[in-house]
């Protein structure tokens, strides 16, 4: 998919509040950084914000943290922050591969991956968020008790992701085809790219994984 580029987002997020900057020296400070010890959520790949959003409005007991690599979708989210001000949730501007070095063991409580690039080619299987490469690199930093959401409209993203988990010894908690016409419906909190692609009738792909037990 090709993005529309923003004119002045990249300054706009270098000097905006509501963003990180030089988001690696924050690993193992984020509970001092959000002055207080509630569990830390994140989402990678966020897009326009929406999901992470009316997470944090929804639970302000949670600290949220949005990272994205594109200032072009990343700007839209920052200017919802603006309006909403939500003390509980910040952005970081980054790619997902150096993830490892922005947090540290144990500090992330959950991770959300929402409608994320498919990567269509084979040669770019290692780049999807849900093959064993990244779900390898979530180990060194997601609690023991955490988990992980995935959603996608995808399915052959879905069932390579299917795959992944068993590869890589996490747990399977639980998944769906269909999420809208599923047990789990009930609570779900849409994106911008689910409420879209649901509209046209497209299924929407679910799973909630944990993390392999530590030895």
């Amino acid at each position: 998919m090709r993005l529309r580029n923003v004119k002045g987002s990249r300054e706009m997020i270098a000097t905006n509040d509501f963003v990180v900057h030089e988001e690696e020296t924050m690993k193992g400070k984020w509970h001092d950084f959000f002055e207080n010890e509630n569990p830390i959520h994140i989402e990678v790949g966020m897009g326009k914000g929406r999901f992470i959003i009316d997470m944090a409005k929804l639970h302000p007991e949670i600290n949220y943290i949005g990272i994205e690599k594109y200032s072009s979708v990343l700007v839209r989210a920052i200017e919802k922050q603006t309006i909403e001000q939500l003390p509980n949730l910040v952005f970081i501007r980054m790619d997902a591969e150096a993830i490892e070095n922005v947090f540290e063991k144990d500090e992330v409580a959950y991770i959300y991956l929402n409608f994320s690039d498919p990567w269509p080619k084979d040669r770019h299987a290692r780049r999807r968020l849900t093959s064993v490469q990244f779900l390898n690199r979530y180990v060194n930093f997601l609690a023991a008790d955490g988990g992980l959401t995935f959603k996608t409209d995808n399915r052959p993203l879905f069932d390579f992701s299917l795959e992944q988990v068993e590869l890589a010894g996490w747990e399977m908690v639980n998944y769906t085809f269909d999420l809208h016409h599923s047990e789990y419906a009930e609570g779900n909190v849409m994106t911008e790219y689910e409420e879209k692609f649901s509209a046209m009738g497209n299924p929407i792909c679910r799973m909630v994984i944990k993390p392999p037990k530590k030895k």
